[in-house]
């Protein structure tokens, strides 16, 4: 700080002397004014002096880049027949596995499955989940449909468009692509509804990937290979094309999330 004594004040301007100011013109009174060293002022011109006046200081805010902003969870609006389609997977699972919740909609069938997760081992998290597939589809129906429809360009892609139309309920907004072959046969998820909800590799694998691979193979006669993306949680369903061994399949050799809702372990210890 320092004192400096050519300042006068006339109220409510502070004026810097630049020249002699008759008396008739404005009456001020000498005094002394403490000042910062470098003030920050504006000059306004006028005849024989000039006003300076205080410059305001820009507000700023400092923006951390070390914060990431959480994803948004999709929101679903279900239909009656939606609502009716998940309550009824979601009894099989549990009338399956012998457990019981009271969560409304898609919450009921996302709490069984972590029950189911969390009480049984890998291998029998993937048996129960057919048993309640096959609970869910009558043997009569998928016979049927097995002798109708046997493997054939029709029928993968029939199953592709099926899934689309079908079956958003459960996995999300889907579409069908082009295959290299150039046939119509897999179905792309934007993201995964289950996969959102759980929050788990381990879960997608086992209570989706394997299961459903081994039940329509098994019950419709014909191969898929399912392709989870972790990274956007995206899905391909790959129909006609068999799944590689379980020791070999690259899914399941990925950590699950940092973010974890069941296991809380960035680790394969969701996976195996």
């Amino acid at each position: 700080m320092e004192i400096s004594s050519s300042i006068c004040i006339c109220p409510p301007l502070m004026i810097r002397i630049g020249a002699e100011i008759p008396s008739s013109i404005i009456r001020c009174h000498r005094r002394t004014t403490i000042m910062s060293s470098t003030p920050k002022t504006r000059s306004v011109g006028l005849p024989g002096y000039s006003i300076a006046t205080p410059t305001p200081t820009p507000k700023t805010r400092s923006v951390s880049h070390s914060i990431t902003m959480p994803t948004l969870k999709t929101v679903y609006k279900d239909n009656y027949f939606e609502r009716l389609a998940i309550h009824y997977l979601s009894k099989a699972v549990q009338d399956t596995a012998g457990i019981r919740n009271e969560e409304p909609g898609y919450e009921s069938l996302v709490v069984a499955a972590r029950s189911v997760f969390r009480s049984f081992d890998p291998n029998q998290q993937r048996q129960l989940v057919v048993k309640a597939l096959q609970h869910a589809i009558p043997a009569p129906i998928s016979l049927m449909i097995k002798t109708l429809m046997p493997p054939s360009k029709f029928s993968r892609e029939y199953f592709a468009a099926f899934t689309t139309i079908f079956f958003p309920w459960l996995v999300g907004p889907c579409e069908v692509k082009e295959s290299t072959s150039k046939e119509r046969n897999i179905v792309h998820v934007k993201k995964c509804r289950f996969l959102e909800s759980t929050n788990c590799a381990g879960m997608c694998t086992n209570l989706c990937k394997i299961p459903s691979q081994e039940f329509i193979k098994n019950s419709f006669g014909i191969s898929i290979n399912m392709v989870p993306n972790f990274d956007d949680m995206s899905c391909e369903m790959i129909f006609g094309e068999d799944p590689p061994a379980l020791q070999d399949d690259p899914v399941l050799k990925q950590p699950c999330y940092k973010l974890c809702n069941v296991k809380h372990k960035h680790d394969t210890s969701c996976v195996s």
